[in-house]
């Protein structure tokens, strides 16, 4: 078995690592990384879940630096009818360069590591989304240069957004507010994890979430698998709107964020993610950058070397 790293959440890197991820995914944004470092190779898409971001994102990338994406959904593998996940891992290692799989319990992304003896890149789980956090990064670092001076709000749902930005303001020191109802918590343990190595705060009221911050970030309020809480969820969410006097208690230049897919009206008001301070649709491209940049990393050797000059991407 070779050595190889995986990404199944942001503390898989260092600090000095996700800066150099952000510095070369800029590059290739820019047009100034012509290498194809993945050359001959393939890559697993294992899609547990529907997307539109995570399958563009990873198939186009995977193509520009070279490499073969094959997008497996349960009607295609065996994972579909009850084969054990260490199998599946087994057979894609002798035939792949990496696996990406997006799908439900986090469980079974670290269980695809520990058979494989490939990297495997987490695209979404219940739990952690590092995959998005990292394009939020990139594009607060496109507007903001120095992500470590950063304060960031999260507004609803503690969810796998919130628990992945928990992860990053750990690993990279921002500041994070948190405004999420009674009930709808992030996980404690990335919570406490957080708390103690930077500014974490946890509130019920949006604004003062909002207050100051340079970036105001939400999701929907029924992830996928939830749409039958959608009704308990509206009411407990009420009041958790990003609209446009919410945004006006953040800073004059503060952008405003969203994973996608939106809905407006709910937890956004159109006003706001189809105004001047919104970056959704960077963020959604950043999606390919920051994910050629992984793969480039775990599949194609780029180094990460703590300590390099930051490269600009302009």
């Amino acid at each position: 078995m070779r050595p190889h790293r995986d990404f199944l959440t942001l503390r898989d890197f260092s600090a000095a690592e996700l800066d150099a991820l952000l510095a070369l995914a800029a590059r290739m944004k820019a047009g100034r990384y012509r290498k194809q470092p993945l050359a001959g190779k393939a890559l697993a898409m294992i899609f547990m879940k529907a997307s539109t971001r995570t399958r563009v994102s990873f198939e186009v990338g995977a193509w520009q630096l070279g490499a073969h994406a094959l997008f497996l959904s349960p009607r295609d593998v065996q994972l579909g009818r009850g084969e054990p996940i260490g199998d599946t891992a087994r057979v894609l290692s002798r035939m792949c360069a990496g696996i990406m799989i997006r799908t439900f319990a986090q469980a079974d992304v670290e269980e695809f590591a520990r058979a494989a003896d490939i990297p495997v890149i987490n695209g979404l789980t219940d739990e952690h989304h590092p995959c998005q956090i990292l394009a939020d990064l990139l594009t607060a670092r496109e507007a903001f240069d120095d992500v470590r001076k950063l304060s960031v709000a999260w507004i609803g749902d503690g969810n796998n957004m919130a628990n992945s930005w928990l992860d990053a303001a750990a690993q990279l020191g921002f500041e994070l507010r948190l405004a999420c109802p009674k009930g709808y918590d992030p996980d404690s343990t990335a919570l406490a994890r957080a708390k103690s190595v930077t500014r974490i705060v946890l509130t019920r009221d949006p604004r003062e979430a909002v207050a100051g911050a340079n970036v105001v970030n939400t999701d929907v309020w029924a992830s996928m698998g939830q749409e039958e809480e959608q009704a308990v969820r509206a009411r407990a969410f009420a009041g958790f709107i990003v609209d446009d006097a919410l945004m006006a208690r953040a800073r004059r230049d503060a952008i405003f964020l969203h994973c996608l897919p939106a809905h407006r009206g709910e937890e956004v008001a159109a006003s706001v993610i189809d105004g001047r301070q919104s970056r959704v649709w960077d963020e959604a491209e950043n999606r390919l950058h920051v994910q050629k940049a992984v793969m480039a990393a775990l599949m194609g050797g780029e180094s990460l070397r703590p300590g390099k000059k930051r490269a600009r991407g302009k």
